[in-house]
């Protein structure tokens, strides 16, 4: 897991290097913002859970109708 100070500076790595401009104190609190994300992902990637846990419908798309010859 990164520090402080390493999110912070991917923060404003990432934004020079799309050119999107974050002044000191934005750039803090986006970087607040992603450190806390990734700790709540930790703790979901940590959990015991297995399929059964939460079952879901595997998505299958309609098909396409056909289309009329006339």
């Amino acid at each position: 897991m990164m520090d402080e100070s390493e999110v912070l500076a991917y923060v404003t790595s990432a934004a020079r290097m799309v050119r999107l401009p974050l002044d000191a104190q934005r750039a803090q609190a986006v970087a607040t913002h992603l450190a806390r994300t990734a700790a709540m992902a930790a703790l979901l990637e940590a959990a015991p859970l297995s399929p059964e846990d939460e079952p879901a419908e595997v998505f299958c798309p309609a098909p396409f109708p056909k289309e009329d010859a006339s």
